[in-house]
């Protein structure tokens, strides 16, 4: 790796200081782990982390943006505390849960190294922030101050992305090279059909615009699966607005084409040099079939840095097709408000307002405006209002775990063969500050599945009247809130104590609502 891997930010006037990290970070001893804690900035990150493999002499990296008590728990018990670096991450500099996990672990290391913590803590912030000034009172090690032009979801090639970049040996020199070339090729004097970056962009707003096409289903070779993710934050998050918008699909089993409708527009990214055979037959039969197909090469990892900048270009050109403005998010505050709110009433009242379950049946408990005896005929009833051009949407406010993801995704599968409708999986509080926004402020097309569960254990927030669990639960019921002023269609699940459990049964059920009963 290059000795000097952020030459190309020295305008920034604080590169030295990453080199100054990843050789010398601690007066202990080598740094052996590193968290980004993030609200809207984490998903960059996590592409980083779970696409580039470890290299020798950097540093693991380990992304949470997760409020679920069981995850964070995990994170603590897998790091030495001493010996990690913790980035703190806010935009803003107020988001809740990143300043929650930097109190949570700041008493935490504070608990071992007293007054000298703050040499394992940095910042990323924006200049004259509250974070910052935080920083500052606690001697932090650094802190990063972004432009504060940036919008958090177009800040992947900012100190947001490449601050973690960095310190996990990516070379950041080569990506932000080749986010230089794209953007030459996509400069205001490039003729619009060669600039890749407003084509593309041109290509989804005016599929979407006059041809109704606006799911844009991602098919992504598995090594570069981590990439949906952040796709899906910029464009749902940047387009999702006065009733239109580009809902991303990613991550959602492969079809044949006829479980498709026409709604759809696929982008089939790969890299050149590796096939996978399966996943080429599957796009072929797409393409014959008469579905639009966008390929992309890619040549290896550091394009990443290329197809950041491609797809930002390409957001903004959709947002001014649609004509809506793809750099705002204004229904994303709504949800945080009616969080804020209801913590303020655990406060006040000692508890959440829990709502009474319309149904309660073996490991589930449901909060449907439907009524049956049974949860097989609740699902059956609110899955009969989808309707072509319709998608679901799966919130998960659970961890994020294999076991989980598998089972979710099956649940995924299970409708898409079921109803043929497009489906969308998220875990919160991520997903609120990505396709939260299309939930709302998008078409009214969607339905929603919540789905909750009780913590088998739960941490207190330092200084904070309320638990992470609360925290997570408060988030759910204030998106729930949300989505139902907005004349949604939504349910919640409650999974109990016992997720396995509760998700089996929630297949069980999901499968008689959806089984097609033989006629004679």
């Amino acid at each position: 790796m290059n000795k000097n891997p952020l030459l190309v930010l020295e305008s920034f006037g604080q590169s030295v200081w990453l080199d100054y990290l990843r050789r010398n970070a601690l007066e202990n001893g080598e740094l052996q782990g590193l968290i980004d804690q993030d609200g809207v900035s984490s998903l960059t990150p996590l592409v980083f982390a779970r696409t580039f493999p470890i290299v020798d002499g950097a540093f693991p990296l380990t992304v949470l943006d997760s409020t679920d008590p069981a995850t964070i728990l995990e994170i603590e018990h897998s790091l030495p505390l001493e010996k990690t670096l913790f980035i703190v991450a806010s935009k803003s500099g107020t988001t809740a849960e990143p300043l929650a996990f930097g109190e949570y672990f700041y008493q935490k290391v504070k608990e071992i190294k007293g007054e000298r913590a703050g040499e394992n803590f940095c910042v990323i912030t924006d200049p004259g922030t509250s974070l910052a000034k935080l920083a500052q009172g606690r001697n932090y090690r650094k802190t990063f101050l972004n432009f504060a032009d940036i919008g958090g979801r177009y800040s992947a090639l900012s100190y947001f992305g490449l601050v973690p970049a960095s310190l996990m040996g990516i070379d950041v020199n080569e990506l932000l090279e080749r986010a230089l070339r794209m953007s030459h090729a996509c400069a205001p004097g490039i003729r619009a059909q060669e600039n890749p970056g407003l084509m593309l962009g041109a290509a989804l707003g005016e599929l979407a615009k006059n041809h109704k096409r606006n799911k844009v289903t991602f098919i992504l070779q598995e090594s570069l699966a981590p990439l949906g993710m952040w796709l899906e934050q910029l464009l749902a998050e940047s387009t999702g607005k006065e009733g239109t918008g580009l809902l991303p699909v990613a991550g959602e089993p492969v079809g044949k084409p006829n479980e498709y409708g026409d709604d759809r527009i696929f982008v089939y990214i790969r890299m050149k040099d590796t096939t996978d055979k399966a996943l080429e037959q599957s796009v072929s039969r797409l393409s014959e079939a008469g579905q639009p197909v966008i390929t992309i090469y890619m040549d290896d990892l550091l394009d990443l840095g290329q197809e950041f900048f491609r797809w930002e270009i390409a957001t903004a050109t959709a947002g001014a097709i649609l004509g809506i403005n793809a750099f705002n998010q204004p229904n994303v505050q709504e949800s945080k408000d009616n969080t804020n709110r209801l913590l303020a009433m655990v406060g006040s009242q000692g508890r959440l307002p829990e709502e009474k379950p319309s149904l309660t049946e073996a490991h589930l408990s449901l909060y449907f405006e439907q009524a049956a005896s049974t949860a097989e005929d609740i699902l059956r009833q609110f899955l009969a209002q989808g309707r072509p051009g319709d998608y679901l949407a799966l919130m998960a406010y659970l961890g994020e775990n294999s076991a989980n993801q598998q089972t979710l995704q099956d649940l995924r599968r299970l409708i898409q063969d079921g109803l043929h409708l497009p489906t969308t999986l998220g875990y919160g509080p991520r997903f609120l500050h990505s396709t939260g926004q299309f939930h709302k402020g998008g078409p009214n097309t969607g339905l929603f599945l919540q789905l909750t569960a009780d913590d088998a254990k739960d941490i207190p927030i330092p200084g904070a009247a309320y638990t992470f669990g609360i925290f997570k639960r408060a988030e759910a019921l204030g998106d729930l809130e949300a989505l139902r002023k907005h004349g949604r269609r939504v349910g919640r699940i409650h999974l109990g104590p016992n997720v396995n459990q509760g998700l089996l049964a929630l297949q069980d059920a999901l499968e008689a609502a959806l089984k097609v009963k033989e006629v004679g």
